[in-house]
């Protein structure tokens, strides 16, 4: 069974990459807020493990969700939200981030591909211009977006 993936500082994070990159291993970034794990989150962190040999997954620190996500969000802390990512499989490296994007992450870890959910297309990411500066791809990956954390919590919200 695997061991779960190193959760790391953004600067233990780009020494990690470095060494991966020194071994001739290819490198995949996914990101989100991954609130309330769901089957479109796996699906998706599934077909970015695919992308290539190693796999960083970071994940929106609790200050960036509320901003992005609005008050009563997140409902899981971003420890506990690391931790299961960190869990699966496919998952070699997750880091916590504050910015309300990616791109400040990409630039420092210049991952050979950025992985994103199919609610993209290659050019409607946002940090698409990021990730070209520096010459890598972006990569669409997992099934259609049919599930949301917002709606599962809607859901719930109305059980009550």
């Amino acid at each position: 069974m695997k061991e779960p993936a190193a959760i790391l500082t953004e600067s233990d994070l780009a020494a990690a990459i470095e060494r991966e990159r020194a071994a001739g291993r290819t490198v995949a970034f996914a990101n989100g807020c991954f609130d309330i794990l769901h089957v479109g989150h796996l699906r998706y962190l599934a077909g970015a493990g695919e992308v290539a040999d190693v796999l960083i997954v970071a994940i929106n620190s609790d200050d960036s969700v509320r901003e992005l996500k609005g008050a009563g969000r997140p409902v899981m802390p971003e420890g506990e939200r690391a931790e299961m990512i960190a869990s699966l499989r496919t998952v070699d490296y997750v880091t916590v981030f504050a910015d309300r994007t990616p791109a400040r992450l990409l630039s420092r870890l210049r991952p050979d591909f950025q992985c994103k959910g199919t609610d993209y297309t290659p050019e409607s990411v946002p940090e698409a211009e990021v990730v070209a500066s520096y010459g890598g791809r972006v990569v669409i990956v997992g099934d259609p977006k049919d599930h949301s954390t917002t709606d599962y919590l809607r859901k719930l919200g109305s059980k009550q």
